[in-house]
């Protein structure tokens, strides 16, 4: 018959378990605690205060008062004023400013004389959900920026009557299709997906199998051992992105605008990298669960915060923070770069450094940690 007596006794038990399973039992506590965090506070569809550089040539009044609207209207935050075409190209291209207004030598004569004035924003649209609220902005901007100037006998150039023209070029996907954007990130987020969790895995399957013992009994150094296992890896993560690189031109006609030596030496680190990464996750866990989960917490805050799926630019400054923390932040930045953008080594120098210290870095716990196996 039923016993509610052993039920009890196995319901005990089985909360006694998953006490002393600490990671099981942080999974159960902290996951929807940090999604809830990531969801409700770092999650932006319409960033605000993009960084905005400007060129002004025409120093008058004019010019301040369309500087002062741009500042108002909460989408843009002027970071750069820059002195040249040249300077202007180079912070859009290396990704320091998402917008560039261009503000002519003769653009007060020409809104005095009803001239079709014209004011030039190019717009970084390498991902356009971060630059489609901030454009829509801009269409009442000539209504609006001239108010309290065009009176008494420049009444006839009212904003009503349009003073001038902003001229909005969408640099780099000049169509908005979501697919150059969505499809290059992928790149990043599948090789961490694959690459950090086959890797994790690997120690601890011969942990659970018992062929850890016979590897440590050998006389091999920790740096043999990482490099070794690693190694295979190397080539299948170098498959995979080939794989994905021909996928994304053949079925979406993803732009290859050059970029390739950054792109290469990108993806070499951040291959790297994760295989670090998931070799020290793999010293720290004690079973392929345990690899599995925390696996998974490094997969989620790097598809939500690195830029991959909602706007990097849109979220608070502490996300952010978080976001530069993750190598697949500046996996992306390398490979949008390289592929939409065409830029080199000396534009992708911030983000190679940072893969760079991060391969660095983890190598080096990973190295460490496996050294304190061998006690």
């Amino acid at each position: 018959m039923f016993s509610l007596t052993r039920t009890w006794a196995v319901m005990a038990k089985e909360f006694i378990q998953l006490t002393r399973d600490r990671l099981t039992y942080a999974m159960i506590l902290a996951l929807p605690i940090m999604q809830l965090l990531l969801f409700g506070y770092a999650i932006n569809d319409d960033p605000r205060n993009l960084p905005t550089a400007v060129l002004v040539q025409d120093n008058g009044g004019f010019s301040r008062s369309i500087l002062t609207a741009l500042d108002n209207s909460g989408y843009f935050e002027i970071t750069l004023q820059a002195r040249s075409q040249g300077e202007l190209d180079r912070a859009l291209a290396r990704g320091e400013v998402q917008f560039a207004v261009v503000i002519p030598a003769d653009f007060t004569r020409r809104v005095v004389r009803g001239d079709k004035a014209q004011i030039l924003v190019e717009a970084d649209a390498a991902d356009p959900s971060a630059t489609s609220g901030a454009v829509a902005a801009i269409a009442s901007l000539p209504q609006q920026a001239l108010a309290r100037e065009l009176t008494g006998p420049l009444a006839d150039r009212a904003p009503g009557a349009q003073p001038f023209e902003v001229v909005v070029h969408r640099r780099y996907n000049p169509e908005a299709v979501t697919a150059f954007n969505i499809v290059p990130g992928l790149l990043g987020v599948i090789l961490s997906m694959t690459l950090v969790m086959m890797t994790s895995l690997g120690m601890a399957r011969e942990r659970e199998r018992g062929t850890m013992e016979s590897l440590l009994a050998t006389p091999v150094r920790p740096l043999e051992v990482m490099v070794g296992k690693l190694s295979p890896y190397v080539l299948v993560g170098l498959i995979q992105a080939a794989v994905i690189l021909v996928m994304a031109r053949v079925l979406f006609a993803v732009p290859m605008s050059g970029g390739w030596i950054a792109l290469i030496l990108g993806l070499n680190l951040f291959i790297v990298g994760s295989l670090a990464l998931g070799f020290l996750i793999s010293t720290l866990a004690k079973t392929q669960l345990q690899a599995m989960q925390m696996s998974f917490f490094y997969m989620l805050p790097s598809i939500l915060l690195s830029g991959f799926m909602f706007p990097f630019r849109g979220m608070p400054g502490w996300a952010q923070a978080i976001g530069e923390a993750i190598p697949v932040t500046h996996f992306l930045r390398v490979v949008r770069g390289s592929l939409l953008k065409g830029v080199g080594i000396e534009n992708a120098g911030p983000s190679l450094l940072a893969l760079t210290l991060f391969v660095m870095v983890v190598g080096t716990l990973a190295m460490l940690r496996y050294r304190t196996t061998l006690d």
